[in-house]
Formats: structure tokens, C-alpha cells, sequence
């Protein structure tokens, strides 16, 4: 990605997650400062609509995806509370872009420590600044790129505890990294203090011929914005490499699955297009 500027990616997902907020219904996650934090109006939003000209994101503001971005989104926080009744007093968002989560934060007492490449933060900070969002006391930022830096050292010195567990929400980003990058960061996350949770989305290979051509159309447009993806899991050997490092209670599922159930089946993405989220997938797994 570009060093100077934000993520277009994490951009793209930013406006999907704006656009659910005036055009679906029910809505899947409630979000007031995905357009704050943009610099956009509903009317600014409206006139968008689902393009995806010079979109990145693969038309992030179109119906199956910007629903997917929210059902991740909502799988993750409805993680975090369920972790905040078990006694869970941290949550690291690693590849946080344009989050609000830490913003929305309802919980007293839970630190938010957002993860992400210097550049995006960097942008994502000043857009604060400028909308005059107040940032809360729990939230710490620390800057990371996961290719070259130690995340061990980097959240450690910004009094993340490998003592007392945690969750650690990691979406849209597992695909931009190499494999060595992803097991390193399972590893980092199986080591913390039990129960520790890890919450991620990723992507399957392709199934058949269709399915790669269309896989590989996103994949070149993301790779012509900079940001190439580099990995790809079947759900078998995602389940096994959980579980070789301890973590059980994996619940892994489809995007339709996920957008269904916070849907009540009104979403119905299927309809839309059968294969837009084919190789999308979100899991949950828990070191006890």
C-alpha cells in the first residue's frame, strides 16, 4: 500500500459501512461515524450509490458486500461482549482502518487497542481530529505493518498485558498477508493469557473455473491499488491449524450464512448474486 495515505481498501469498506446505514434495512450494524470519519453527508452518500468506479474494495458498496462488511463487523463485537461477561477486559483490533468500534465502545473498563499500518492510522487520527470526535481514554493506537514489524514488542509497549486474556478482532486483512505473516500473528494470539479469542474473515481458493476468473478479476484490481492478496485457506486447513496451535470451539461459517442470521433470511444475497461471497468466510476460535 501507498505510505503517504490511508488504505484504500480499509477506504472502501469505511464507505460500504456508511452506505448500510441509509439504505438497508433491518441494519445489520449500527455505525454513526463511518461518514464522520469520511467527511460525507447521506446525500453524498445517496448520490454514490453502489458504484464501483475506482473502487478497490472489489464494489464494496454494493449490496453483498457492504452487508458482509457489516455482518463481520457484528459477529466480532457480538464476540467481545460476550467475552466482556466472561471477565474480558482487552480487545485489540489488529488491521483496525477505519473502525468505530473503539469509539462505540459500551463498556467501562474495556481497553481498545487498534492496530494498523503507521499510514492509515496516521489519517484515520487526523480525520478525528478534524471532525471533532473525541476519542475515548480506553483506546490506544499502535501503529504496525505486519510484514516488518514485531507485533509482540509494539502492543507490549503500549500496555497491551500477555497476562490477562483478550480478544483480538482481525478483519479484512488475513488475505493481504503472506502465510508466514498469518501464522506468526496466530501464534502471537494463541500465546496470550486464556481464554484468548481471535476473531477473523478470510478467503477460500477457487472453486472451478468461473469462480477463479472472477476471484482473479478482484484480486488484480486490489493488486493495481497496491494491496495484493497473498493468501488463501480451505475451511479444513484453517480448522487444522487452529487446532494444532489450541484453540477449539472454532465456528466457522459463510458470509451468506452470517448475513442470514443477522438478517433473519431478508438479506437473501443469494438472490443478488449467488457468487459474490462464495470465498468469503468468518471464524471464531477460543484458547481455553
Amino acid at each position: 500500500m501507498d505510505d503517504s495515505g490511508p488504505s484504500r481498501t480499509a477506504l472502501a469498506t469505511a464507505f460500504a459501512r456508511a452506505y448500510h446505514q441509509i439504505v438497508d434495512s433491518p441494519r445489520i450494524l449500527t455505525d454513526p461515524y463511518a461518514a464522520r470519519i469520511l467527511g460525507v453527508t447521506p446525500a453524498e452518500l445517496s448520490a454514490m450509490g453502489e458504484r464501483s468506479d475506482d473502487d478497490p474494495g472489489g464494489g464494496a458498496m454494493r449490496r453483498p458486500r457492504r452487508l458482509f462488511f457489516a455482518a463481520r463487523a457484528r459477529v466480532a463485537e457480538d464476540r467481545v461482549a460476550a467475552a466482556w461477561e466472561l471477565g474480558v477486559r482487552q480487545v485489540v483490533v489488529l488491521g483496525a482502518g477505519m473502525d468505530t468500534f473503539a469509539l462505540r465502545n459500551p463498556y467501562a473498563g474495556l481497553r481498545v487497542f487498534e492496530v494498523d499500518h503507521p499510514a492509515t492510522q496516521a489519517w484515520k487520527r487526523r480525520r478525528l481530529a478534524e471532525a471533532d470526535m473525541v476519542v475515548p481514554e480506553t483506546v490506544t493506537y499502535v501503529p504496525v505493518d505486519f510484514e516488518t514489524d514485531l507485533l509482540a514488542g509494539e502492543l507490549e509497549s503500549a500496555g497491551m498485558s500477555r497476562a490477562d486474556p483478550a480478544v483480538f478482532v482481525w478483519l479484512g486483512v488475513v488475505y493481504y498477508l503472506t502465510a508466514d505473516a498469518v501464522d506468526a500473528t496466530l501464534d502471537y494470539i494463541a500465546g496470550q493469557a486464556r481464554p484468548s479469542e481471535v476473531v477473523f474473515d478470510y478467503l477460500q481458493p477457487p472453486a472451478g473455473d468461473e469462480d477463479a476468473s472472477r476471484l482473479r478479476e478482484r484480486a488484480d484490481r486490489l493488486a493495481a491499488a497496491g494491496e495484493p492478496w497473498f493468501s488463501y485457506f480451505t475451511p479444513a486447513d484453517l480448522r487444522a491449524k487452529l487446532a494444532g496451535l489450541g484453540f477449539g470451539d472454532v465456528d466457522d461459517r459463510s458470509a451468506a450464512e452470517v448475513i442470514d442470521e443477522y438478517t433473519s433470511g431478508t438479506g437473501d444475497v443469494q438472490t443478488d448474486d449467488p457468487q459474490a461471497l462464495r470465498a468469503s468466510r468468518i471464524v471464531s476460535a477460543v484458547k481455553r
